[in-house]
């Protein structure tokens, strides 16, 4: 069965790896380890305690989980700061009307995917204003804002990484840390570059989320949970499938330390947030390609597809500039500014006109409001710039 038997026609997705149109490509070795791993049964205890071995070499942490996608990790991670090994909590969550439950987070890293932290049942305590974004001053959140804010309620901190925020993760987790609170990472989409995977957990950040789709480019439903074992453990318990008696369960050590339990607890918040075999199997296949340094050489590429738009454009009343990243490692992108008053149409006119066309095509619409179309090439490939070309001139002539 395809697209087409379905009724649907595929589009041109020039909005890169976003979710709402599908995620990243698939390299061929990551659907084929896809295929592979469903012709076969595994314990999924042993099959996450093998990815939380591979996770932890490549982030330099202590373990690892392959999650539904990096907001299940959040949630998972919340779930397991507030629970720990503590089996009532576990069964309560999310409520926590008994125990401590809030997370000190800054005014400006609130958004809509810290719903995700909430649903564990997580209460929020706002700290700092980004003045700068109000027209009312130069500061932004201070560390001294996560410190005055910490009380006998307080069970972590959710820091959303941006390269370049303030406070930065270092000072935040020192001063947590200084009053034991752990800290909970938001980093779904910083990889690439590569590095992050190993810098922003080595900030001493105690579990970090990312993305498995996007630059990982493994399955769109996955992500990856990293940092502390004993996190990762409770992360675990309140995921997989728990039905299983007590005296016959054997969970692998470096995933869970049965030792530290009375019990089995009962399937968890995270039961839902399940992940399958075949879903891990590939996320840790497409992790060794983005680690080795698979991906780096279609940057060029990409750049010639680019070009080749804005040279196609030439007569277009618009103007083309090509921006490309500074790690090297991300992909480039192309910014198309309309002469809207020549054109006769809005920005956001014609990116209607491109999702409604044949082929539909589906530009990044981030800079819409200021007369720009963005371009970004991950799934572009001959034939689908050649297309885009050809939608572009339609709407831009």
């Amino acid at each position: 069965m395809n697209y087409e038997d379905l009724g649907l026609q595929p589009i041109i997705n020039a909005s890169s790896a976003v979710t709402r149109l599908g995620g990243a490509p698939m390299p061929q070795q990551v659907l084929d380890a896809f295929c592979a791993a469903a012709e076969e049964c595994v314990s999924l205890e042993m099959l996450q305690a093998a990815a939380c071995r591979k996770i932890a070499e490549a982030t330099g942490t202590e373990a690892g989980l392959v999650t539904a996608g990096s907001a299940a990790g959040l949630t998972l991670g919340a779930a397991a700061i507030l629970a720990g090994y503590n089996l009532g909590r576990m069964e309560r969550l999310p409520h926590c009307d008994d125990f401590p439950c809030e997370f000190v987070v800054a005014r400006e890293h609130r958004s809509g995917y810290d719903h995700a932290v909430r649903a564990a049942g997580v209460r929020f305590v706002e700290v700092g204003f980004n003045e700068m974004v109000s027209n009312a001053g130069v500061r932004r959140t201070e560390p001294w804002e996560y410190e005055a804010a910490f009380g006998p309620n307080t069970a972590g901190v959710l820091y959303v990484y941006i390269p370049g925020g303030k406070p930065s993760l270092t000072e935040v987790v020192a001063i947590a840390h200084k009053h034991g609170i752990p800290v909970l990472v938001d980093a779904a989409g910083e990889i690439p570059p590569k590095c992050n995977l190993i810098d922003i957990p080595a900030a001493g950040a105690d579990l970090v989320s990312f993305s498995g789709g996007k630059g990982v480019r493994g399955p769109q439903s996955t992500g990856i949970l990293c940092g502390r074992k004993d996190l990762i453990s409770s992360a675990a318990l309140q995921m997989l499938d728990m039905d299983d008696h007590f005296e016959l369960w054997n969970p692998p050590a470096e995933l869970i330390d049965k030792s530290k339990l009375d019990g089995i607890p009962r399937h968890g918040i995270g039961r839902g947030l399940k992940v399958s075999k075949e879903e891990i199997v590939a996320l840790l296949t497409a992790l060794d390609l983005f680690v080795s340094g698979a991906y780096d050489s279609e940057v060029e590429t990409q750049k010639g597809n680019l070009t080749t738009i804005a040279e196609s454009l030439s007569s277009a009343p618009v103007k083309c500039e090509l921006i490309e990243s500074k790690n090297g490692e991300s992909q480039p992108s192309l910014e198309i500014a309309l002469d809207e008053n020549q054109l006769g149409k809005t920005a956001f006119e014609v990116c209607e006109k491109l999702r409604n066309g044949t082929p539909a095509v589906y530009v990044s619409h981030g800079k819409l409001s200021e007369g720009k179309l963005v371009i970004m090439p991950l799934w572009l490939n001959d034939e689908r710039t050649a297309g885009l070309i050809q939608r572009l001139n339609e709407e831009l002539s």
